[in-house]
């Protein structure tokens, strides 16, 4: 039975043709995606702005009706809800924004929370109020800050180590290519001012370490072909690794997109801005690891003789040495 190839054998696409185009849609990309941010921000949740959790539990239903609840909540008028289960399938959270002013006025976040409680208790006999929970905008603050050192410390320390493992030059093209994803993702956000919460982040740093990975494998190829085709110039040699890298690339990131396109059209609201994250995010992974991190080889000065070791002057006489014999 024959295989299916979704990539033919000897594949041949002048990729680094079109370097220049894409490389200039890609630094406009990015200029827009900063610009978007520092205009309009990011719709942070209550994981970094503070807010009220309320934890219910339906005591007489095996699971809670989250969509019911959602559209009961959301009717109150304090914002969109972030209604999640926990535990069991009837045990519930409920996360609402702290209401403008609860810093100088902490009664109305407690007037918030009594006319939640009150609504779901009214609407559904069986519901028992275990807790109420208030997350101050200090806290919140400090959590993004920690999100973001967590996000910058993973970046820095996966390219450190391309650094060591390949040479400079590939450390710093994977670390402006993850730079370029990033800050794609984070332009998504802000123009769609989808909710940024500790989800987010969690994607986040899933295309950092998807990013890397699809960099590494090209990267890894254009070595071996850098030390095999010394004469052959370096767009050229380019073209080649990326072309035989393709089906791999194609295959990992096209059954992933398969996954979360089902989770974002499919899966629960809470999570689509999660599925979003991902999928713009391996979409641009899979381009930057073809149009960003390969040209930036050329930028950077790789050669073949990056990787030949350099003849000390001892190695030298012992090798004259061995050929006089």
């Amino acid at each position: 039975m024959r295989l299916l190839k979704l990539v033919p054998d000897h594949t041949n696409i002048h990729f680094l043709k079109w370097q220049w185009p894409t490389t200039i849609i890609s630094v406009a990309l990015m200029v827009l995606s900063w610009v978007l941010i520092l205009t309009h921000g990011l719709n942070l949740g209550v994981d970094f702005v503070g807010g009220q959790m309320i934890r219910v539990t339906f005591t007489q239903s095996a699971s809670a009706p989250l969509a019911q609840l959602r559209s009961e909540v959301e009717g109150l008028g304090f914002g969109e809800p972030i209604i999640q289960t926990y535990g069991a399938p009837n045990e519930i959270s409920i996360r609402l924004r702290l209401p403008e002013g609860s810093d100088k006025n902490p009664a109305a976040a407690e007037a918030m929370a009594k006319t939640v409680s009150a609504k779901v208790k009214a609407a559904h006999a069986d519901a028992r109020i275990d807790g109420v929970d208030s997350v101050s905008g200090k806290v919140s603050g400090e959590l993004g800050t920690t999100a973001i050192k967590a996000l910058g410390a993973a970046a820095l320390a996966i390219s450190i180590f391309i650094w060591y493992r390949f040479e400079w030059q590939f450390g710093v093209g994977a670390l402006i290519s993850l730079i370029h994803d990033v800050t794609l993702v984070l332009g998504l956000f802000a123009i769609t001012q989808m909710e940024f919460d500790l989800t987010t982040v969690a994607a986040i740093l899933t295309v950092i370490g998807y990013s890397l990975n699809d960099t590494i494998v090209v990267y890894d190829r254009i070595r071996e072909n850098l030390k095999k085709f010394r004469k052959m110039p370096l767009p050229e040699l380019l073209d080649l690794s990326v072309n035989e890298t393709l089906a791999r690339t194609v295959v990992t990131s096209g059954t992933m997109l398969i996954t979360l396109l089902a989770l974002a059209v499919l899966g629960p609201k809470v999570i689509f801005g999660f599925s979003a994250a991902l999928i713009l995010g391996i979409f641009v992974c899979t381009y930057s690891s073809i149009y960003a991190a390969a040209p930036m080889l050329i930028w950077l000065k790789v050669t073949p003789s990056s990787f030949v070791a350099t003849e000390s002057k001892l190695d030298r006489q012992e090798r004259l040495a061995r050929e006089q014999r």
